[in-house]
This record gives structure tokens, sequence and C-alpha cells, in this order.
């Protein structure tokens, strides 16, 4: 195909899993029976941490904004995934794909921000105790939170940006989204300054968030350790336990697909590594918050409860 600007072109290719056609089937029905499921699932603790008074706490609003970012980021690609595993034309119109760019990485960035957050509240709950509640009031989780969000959907904005002014010879992504680095595979010379942005925003918003969460939990171990009662050290791993999991799952799959040398790795794998993570972390964030706490599972409990009793109340 001719070279050309992004802005030249009506319409892209996504290539997907089209190589795999007899997997398409299989595909499809796991896609959507994952994302129904992260619907369910981060639905269900927005909805708990609102209307449990018990879950008005700084964790909980963390959490809720959690679960709604892994909704936006799900439904930035799956419904085009879906509708493109039973497609023969596995389209995305110009407008669909630079709107999915940004979604992507602006939750995606936003999460990096966030769990830094969530850590330093789990260190102040811990290791400080009696000033928590002085330190994480209300307007400054507020704050943290705006300024997750803010940060994020600022790094997208500037990354989709300069993206899409890159000259692009060709209009077939090698992968089942607008993925930044797969459309910018299409480019018909390599761009230094879009290199420097792309390394710029990854570090920021990898390792040294990450770097923070490991020196707030190195903090946090210690304190641990230092509680005389196997009950209380106990609760505190079960509180610090499944934001570690999540943490772990977030930053092992973005590590290995943003800070990696160009040549390390196939676009296969690539594709493989964001398909697990896009289904796999959104899925499983609500499940290992409830599994491992107490409260979020007598909120769910008290909520279906309640449901159960109103519906009974209808029928009499």
């Amino acid at each position: 195909m001719q070279g050309g600007n992004l802005t030249n072109w009506g319409f892209f290719f996504l290539e997907g899993f089209s190589r795999y056609p007899k997997l398409e089937i299989a595909l499809f029905v796991f896609s959507l029976v994952m994302y129904l499921t992260t619907l369910l699932g981060n639905s269900t603790l927005i909805l708990i941490t609102i209307l449990d008074a018990r879950l008005r706490t700084p964790m909980y609003l963390f959490l809720g904004n959690l679960s709604f970012m892994d909704i936006c980021y799900t439904s930035a690609s799956v419904p085009t995934l879906l509708v493109n595993l039973l497609s023969a034309q596995k389209t995305i119109l110009f407008s669909g794909c630079a709107v999915q760019m940004y979604l992507s990485l602006a939750m995606g960035s936003t999460e990096c921000v966030l769990l830094a957050v969530m850590a330093y509240d789990r260190y102040v709950a811990i290791c400080n105790p009696l000033r928590y509640p002085v330190i994480m009031n209300r307007q400054v989780c507020v704050q943290m939170a705006t300024a997750s969000w803010a940060t994020g959907s600022l790094t997208a904005l500037l990354e989709t940006s300069f993206a899409l002014q890159v000259p692009l010879c060709g209009n077939l992504i090698d992968h089942f989204t607008c993925e930044i680095l797969a459309v910018l595979k299409l480019a018909c010379t390599s761009s230094l300054l879009m290199d420097m942005i792309l390394l710029v925003v990854s570090v920021l918003l990898l390792p040294i968030p990450m770097l923070l969460i490991c020196i707030s939990y190195v903090f946090i171990l210690s304190t641990i350790l230092r509680i005389s009662s196997a009950e209380g050290r106990s609760k505190a791993f079960s509180t610090c336990g499944a934001h570690l999991t999540v943490v772990i799952l977030y930053y092992g799959a973005a590590l290995s697909m943003y800070l990696k040398p160009s040549s390390s790795g196939s676009q296969e794998r690539d594709k493989i590594i964001a398909f697990l993570y896009g289904m796999i972390t959104p899925t499983l964030n609500p499940i290992i918050y409830s599994l491992r706490n107490k409260e979020v599972k007598d909120a769910v409990k008290k909520m279906l409860g309640k449901m159960s009793s109103h519906h009974t109340q209808e029928h009499l």
C-alpha cells in the first residue's frame, strides 16, 4: 500500500487471530464469558462500595476506581474483538481506532498510578494506624484518585496525538486492537520523537510506580513482622495480599510488553500476552479482593439478601 498519514486511511484491518480460524469460535466464547464476568464482578464491587456504609473507606474508594477502570479498559477493546472474531471483514474505522488507542492507554496508565496510590494507602494504614484517618482523609483520597486519572488521561493524550501524526505505509494492524505499538509498526520511517515519548512515559508509569510500591511493601512487611499476635499479622497480610497479587499480575504483563527490546519477541507472543492480560486481569481483580476480604464478602451477602427479600415481597 502507498504511504501516507494515518488520517488518509478511513479504516484499518485488524489481523487479530485470523491465522487461527479454527480457534475463533472458542476465542469468541471465552472472550464473551470473561467480558460478562468482568462487567458483573466489577459492577458488583462498585455497587457495594456505594451502598455499604462500612466500605466507605479510602481503600474501597480506590478499589471502586480500579473496578470502573477495568470496565472501561475491557469495553474499549473487547466488543470490537467479539464482532471481528465472527466477521470475515475484520475492520475498524479510523475514529474507532483512535478512541480505542486512547482509552486503552488512558486506563492502563491510570491503573499504574492508582496501584501505587493504593500501596501508599496500605502503608499508612499498617505503619501509621493512629494517624491514618488524618493522613488519608476524604479530601486527600479524592485528590489522589483525581491525580491518577489526570496523569493517565494526559499521558495517553500525548502518546495518541503524536502516534496519529506518524506517516503509515499500510492499514493492516497485526493485533486484535489498535494497540499503539502494533499501529506504529506500520510507520514508513522510525520517529525518534515518538520513540522518546513512549520511553519516557513507560519509565514514568511503570518502573517508578513499581519502585514506590516495592518501598511501601518493604516498610509494610517490616511492620507486620513486628506485630505480636498471629491474628493481627494474618489480618494485615490479608488486606495487603489482594493488592500485591493484582500488582504482580498487572506489572508482569505491562513490563513484558512495553519495556523490552523490540527484537526480543514475536508479535504473536505480544498479542497473546495482551489478550490474556486484557481478559483475565480485569476479571480476577474483583475475585481476588472478594476472596481475601471478609468485609467485601459480608457486603455482597448483605446485598444479595436484600435483593432476595425484595424479590420475595414482590411475589407475596
